[in-house]
């Protein structure tokens, strides 16, 4: 669980799965690409939108200008449609509570903010940098040290003057007033936590956090807080290392007068070694994994880090492997885990491996089979058409367990054999003979029954498989010489065999 945490009451939330829909929001940064604990982030908040009947909302907090990355925005939108994860409201769909990017509700969030500049409960801050960093630096050098470094020097100035100072130009920011201590809040995953700053009693500090930034754009703090009250989210599912921030944020929407959504904190993703996992494990962006595994076992493989299907009795198995619509149906806040996640990537290998086959038998996921393993094989820098990409896929659909595994495959089949000298066990007349039938024909083989009447010829089978394998493929044993005859073009095996019994 995240450090700082005050005391923590044993008190668990029992069935905390919501019995009327649930608004849910996914709110990422585009100041980089959209990594792995996003994602999960975006799927449970999907799933918990979709199980009940609700609504699942995209909202871009974009209001630290100087950090966007140009394309990021881009990758989320193209990130999330390749999960299947699609918003009921948000940027490119609109909704009744937009704008949904944060740079555009500027005037939302001032409107808020001299509300609780009215009230005292929150105040203009004119310290220097200097100062509020020669703050800092005391605080941690208290003993105990203090977690909350401001002095509230600003607090006390009149609101005359603040008003004042802020209309000659003078730099300030806007701190929220806190309590003193904050309240017990309910985490539905956790229960029942106390969260406070650790406090030097001989030199108190106050945990004064900031609004408004200098620049005039409101912090995370400030704009989620408005903008899950105004689109009326009922439940926010966001990572463990939030859990700091949630008493501040409960305190902001009573200041307001709101009342807060019910909070989900997920733990960590860690790697196996039990190590936070690098937000792009290894600059791997979500867009990488769709050349390697199907969106199918993505969505299958991230919603179990961290959630698991109910077992209707204790001690029975229940399969992991499950579809869109059945994570869906069984999808519930219930089953979700404390403890941090390891991530095994060779169960996201095994999912894929899983639902490929079964995809392999639905006519209906042809095209994105097909479209998954020509992307995969230009990502290894092969020039083939959707068309070829298809042919070859019907070839080998017994066998291929995966797009990358249909890349191996084929990177066998097509490339060039080595051929130190002539193989004792190549018999030179079966080749002729192949050479003959194949060029009867100048036309793709398009069925198995074509490659068959190649290798029906007047030798021992096992003489034939051998020879033709060797001078199609380099060597005696590996894949089936049907499919690399149907695989190949007529000139390409007819050219290899030629230059196997020339060497």
């Amino acid at each position: 669980m995240a450090k700082h945490l005050g005391k923590l009451l044993v008190k668990k939330v029992a069935n905390v799965g919501p019995k009327v829909p649930a608004r849910t929001r996914f709110a990422p940064s585009p100041t980089g690409f959209l990594h792995l604990g996003s994602m999960r982030t975006a799927i449970y908040n999907y799933l918990l939108a979709r199980s009940t009947g609700g609504q699942f909302l995209l909202r871009l907090e974009d209001t630290d200008q100087r950090r966007l990355v140009k394309g990021a925005e881009d990758n989320i939108y193209r990130s999330l449609e390749w999960a299947g994860i699609e918003w009921d409201e948000g940027p490119l769909v609109g909704g009744p509570y937009g704008p949904y990017r944060q740079s555009d509700r500027a005037e939302i969030y001032k409107q808020y903010t001299a509300r609780l500049l009215e009230s005292r409960q929150a105040y203009r801050c004119f310290c220097s940098k200097e100062r509020l960093n020669d703050l800092a630096e005391s605080a941690r050098h208290m003993y105990p040290p203090s977690t909350a470094s401001y002095d509230r020097k600003c607090s006390h100035i009149s609101k005359e003057e603040s008003d004042d100072r802020a209309a000659r130009g003078e730099p300030f920011i806007v701190r929220f007033k806190s309590p003193e201590t904050f309240e017990p809040f309910v985490d539905l995953l956790h229960g029942e936590l106390t969260i406070n700053p650790q406090i030097n009693q001989e030199n108190i500090r106050y945990d004064d956090f900031t609004l408004v930034k200098s620049d005039g754009l409101p912090t995370y703090h400030m704009a989620n807080v408005v903008d899950d009250h105004q689109m009326k989210i009922s439940h926010v599912i966001r990572g463990e290392e939030w859990l700091p921030s949630t008493p501040k944020h409960i305190a902001l929407y009573k200041a307001l007068g709101w009342n807060e959504p019910s909070f989900v904190h997920i733990p960590l993703l860690t790697s196996s070694g039990g190590k936070k996992l690098s937000k792009r494990r290894s600059d791997q962006g979500i867009l990488d994994f769709a050349t390697e595994v199907l969106p199918e076992a993505f969505l299958n493989f991230v919603a179990l880090l961290g959630w698991s299907p109910m077992r209707k009795n204790i001690g029975n198995k229940v399969s992991e492997v499950m579809t869109r619509d059945q994570i869906i149906k069984q999808f519930s806040l219930d089953h979700l885990t404390k403890g941090n996640v390891q991530v095994d990537m060779s169960k996201l290998h095994y999912f894929d491996q899983v639902h490929f086959k079964e995809q392999l038998k639905l006519p209906a996921k042809r095209e994105q089979l097909v479209q998954g393993c020509c992307n995969a094989m230009k990502k290894a820098e092969f020039d083939v058409s959707q068309e070829e990409t298809a042919r070859m896929l019907d070839v080998l659909s017994k066998h291929v367990v995966g797009f990358q595994d249909f890349v191996d495959k084929v990177t066998v089949l097509l490339s060039e054999p080595a051929r130190d000298s002539k193989p004792t066990v190549l018999d030179i007349e079966i080749i002729k003979a192949a050479i003959e039938k194949l060029q009867l024909s100048s036309a793709p083989m398009v069925d198995a029954s074509e490659a068959k009447e190649v290798l029906a010829l007047p030798f021992e089978k096992k003489h034939i498989f051998q020879s033709l394998r060797l001078g199609l493929l380099g060597s005696v044993a590996g894949s089936s010489i049907a499919e690399a005859l149907q695989i190949l073009p007529r000139n390409t095996s007819i050219k290899r065999l030629e230059t196997a019994i020339c060497t």
